[in-house]
């Protein structure tokens, strides 16, 4: 996959006040997906929203969603060079099957450039430096070209996700518009609607992130228990840029 690393100023978020945001996570509270996908791509301007995904079952609902309505983003893919081959092969179907406009940015050319200035397996190493090289500042990158950031996150992945509303307003505009869905409620949808989605679901991987840091997931365990196994690390940080 080729990346788009242009390096253009980022621009101010869409200028909405609490209070405008309040009213619209109340619009958009139960309400279908859908209606957050279209209130962004209307109220941002063309090009200025984006879709950010790793490719898991969110990512393909919305993917999935985007296309029903005929609304063409932008599909920013963070490489962080560690990755599982599936994922990568993933991501190359998935461009391939919906003609997604895929913006891949990496830390460094290749696994071997990176690893040649920050040495091997740096997340033992440095954690914290880790994520902020290989995800955090690629992602920093990619949200110069935008002003709206849509993404997969629900409320029952993780503690720290339990408040997340439909519409996070700073330096972006955050579009969340599976927030109140449920793990079973979007396995429903992938099913109902026989989407593809990623082949390590079916080997024990409900989260799926970088190769060496992710795990299979044992019954009754939840989804992203295999994350950080051992740690008690509950998000890279690239929601907190």
């Amino acid at each position: 996959m080729t990346g788009t690393t242009t390096d253009t100023t980022a621009l101010p978020a869409l200028e909405l006040s609490p209070r405008e945001v309040d009213a619209r996570n109340r619009r958009f509270a139960g309400a279908d997906p859908r209606e957050a996908l279209r209130w962004a791509d209307d109220a941002l301007p063309e090009g200025r929203v984006a879709l950010s995904s790793t490719f898991g079952v969110g990512g393909m609902v919305l993917i999935h969603l985007l296309s029903q309505e005929g609304i063409r983003l932008p599909v920013i893919f963070i490489d962080t060079l560690y990755h599982f081959p599936e994922t990568l092969e993933h991501a190359e179907r998935m461009r391939d099957l919906y003609d997604l406009d895929l913006r891949v940015y990496r830390p460094a050319p290749s696994r071997e450039a990176f690893e040649a200035v920050h040495g091997p397996r740096l997340w033992e190493r440095d954690a914290e430096l880790y994520h902020r090289l290989t995800k955090q500042d690629p992602m920093r990158k990619a949200l110069r070209e935008v002003d709206g950031w849509i993404t997969g996150r629900r409320r029952d992945q993780s503690p720290s996700r339990a408040e997340l509303p439909v519409l996070e307003r700073g330096t972006w505009l955050k579009i969340n518009p599976l927030a109140g869905w449920t793990r079973d409620r979007v396995w429903d949808f992938i099913r109902s609607h026989d989407l593809p989605y990623h082949p390590l679901h079916d080997k024990g991987y409900p989260s799926i992130g970088d190769a060496p840091l992710t795990t299979p997931v044992k019954p009754g365990e939840h989804e992203r228990a295999g994350r950080w196994r051992g740690s008690v690390r509950l998000e890279c940080g690239l929601h907190n840029i």
